[in-house]
């Protein structure tokens, strides 16, 4: 069967300059829409950053998990609000509706309500799938990775939602993307909102996802999605848009605190009394420079129930860099207490919050600013290098030795290759150390140890290599 896909394939010709690729026999070689591959230098930017990610997250005690990438259709269904029709659903495989996953909290929240966990902190990175219009300069996948970190369990309130907060800030700032702002809101502030300003409660998300959109969309075009597709009157999308169009700190609190229509809804008190004590948290957790209370933040997903949070790249990036990195949010997040319940057989509810990173949009930055610069792509410490031929058996033996030690070690393939190409190789990979063996030093038990930036050469007995190849790489590292 192999064969055969394999002749099928071959039977399809390449279009060749440009010649018409949709004709029919030919193929037409690219990734799929909203997709990308990933080559060396891109991945050893993109491993670098998650290494740095998952460093946070260990470090705030976060332990990790594993859940499919698809998902029964019914578990994803009805959590994203107007979102929804954005999952990818798959072909019927054995009667099972199934989906690609579109996040990792609703998956999350199957495995807790499964499982029958109510507490834990955990991250999780992996791949989601949505059928969005991709923006691959801004980058906006149709495939992307997520970062997240959630924690499970009944606490006192804004402890958990402060250090959610204190690691995102942690994150960016050991990226070295530190001109950000992490926007905060609540959704009990923003039901007040509504409520006082005259909106059946049965629109509340509706309204809810419009204003979502101030990020993208202007006021007037958000305020005329509300008038003439969610049915509102003028006077209450205005009534909406003067509260919505406000962000601050402290003192914009202190303002809705003295704002009687809005303390007399049900809720209103209520999210300005949270939102003050985040603040008082996100001062003592030393990230409070970074916190803006923004009205318009909504997040038009359907499960969040508390507070909610976004963060932005601002100011100097603009500046730092070409239009096609204005990627704008890069994290987001909130608190979601009713949705292990949704799973629950009956109803039993296990509060959360959490925050998840956009990683792919973090690494069209990082990408943009590494620009032209060359990185390192592999972790070669050492190279066996020959300059006699036909010495393969001793480098192996070399190699294997150190192999054993646990270096990280290369050689050439070929059984005779030049001293000068495999100098040019380690000088082109990026390689620091190189062994120079010759039939000289194999009779005397030496071996030539070769530092590829300085070239300054030391003889080293073949009993005291590994010892002292630890010590030059130590050096190394320790500029």
């Amino acid at each position: 069967q192999a064969e055969t896909e394999m002749n099928k394939l071959g039977s399809q010709k390449l279009p060749a300059g440009n010649e018409d690729a949709s004709q029919a026999g030919k193929l037409t070689l690219k990734t799929p829409k909203g997709t990308r591959d990933y080559g060396p230098p891109q991945m050893a930017l993109r491993n670098a950053v998650l290494d740095k990610i998952v460093k946070v997250f260990r470090k705030h005690g976060a332990e990790t998990i594993e859940t499919p990438v698809f998902e029964l259709k019914e578990v994803l269904t009805g959590k994203y609000g107007e979102d929804s029709k954005l999952i990818y659903d798959l072909a019927d495989q054995g009667g099972e509706a199934l989906s690609l996953r579109y996040d990792l909290t609703v998956p999350f929240a199957r495995y807790l309500a499964m499982n029958k966990i109510t507490n834990i902190k955990r991250y999780h990175i992996a791949k989601v799938y949505r059928r969005d219009n991709p923006s691959m300069t801004r980058g906006r996948y149709r495939e992307f990775y997520q970062c997240d970190f959630d924690i499970a369990g009944l606490y006192d309130p804004m402890l958990p939602e402060v250090e959610c907060l204190r690691v995102v800030c942690e994150i960016l700032n050991s990226l070295e993307l530190d001109n950000f702002i992490v926007k905060v809101n609540h959704r009990q502030l923003l039901d007040a909102i509504f409520e006082a300003a005259g909106v059946p409660q049965e629109k509340f998300r509706a309204i809810c996802s419009a204003v979502d959109k101030l990020d993208k969309l202007p006021w007037e075009d958000v305020k005329n999605e509300m008038m003439s597709e969610k049915g509102l009157d003028e006077e209450v999308a205005e009534k909406i848009g003067s509260y919505v169009r406000q962000s601050g700190c402290s003192e914009l609190l202190e303002k809705l605190s003295n704002d009687k229509a809005l303390v007399e809804t049900k809720t209103g008190s209520q999210g300005i009394e949270a939102l003050k004590l985040l603040l008082h948290y996100a001062r003592l957790a030393g990230v409070i420079q970074h916190v803006s209370v923004d009205m318009s933040l909504a997040r038009g997903l359907d499960y969040y129930t508390g507070l909610i949070y976004e963060a932005v790249l601002v100011g100097s990036w603009s500046q730092c860099f070409s239009k096609r990195t204005e990627v704008g949010s890069v994290a987001g997040g909130g608190r979601y207490d009713g949705l292990v319940g949704m799973f629950d057989p009956k109803g039993k509810q296990v509060p959360c919050v959490g925050i998840s990173l956009g990683v792919e949009r973090i690494f069209s930055v990082i990408e943009a600013r590494a620009g032209a610069t060359k990185i390192r792509t592999n972790h070669v410490q050492v190279y066996v290098a020959a300059a006699q031929k036909n010495l393969q058996d001793h480098r192996l033996e070399l190699c294997t030795m150190l192999w054993d030690a646990d270096f990280n070690v290369e050689q050439s393939y070929k059984k005779s290759p030049k001293l000068l190409a495999q100098l040019q190789h380690c000088e082109e990979r990026g390689i620091p150390l190189v062994i120079i063996l010759g039939e000289d030093e194999i009779k005397r038990g030496v071996v030539k140890v070769r530092n590829v930036t300085s070239r300054e050469e030391n003889e080293v007995d073949r009993e005291n290599l590994v010892e002292h190849l630890r010590k030059r790489l130590v050096e190394l590292e320790t500029g």
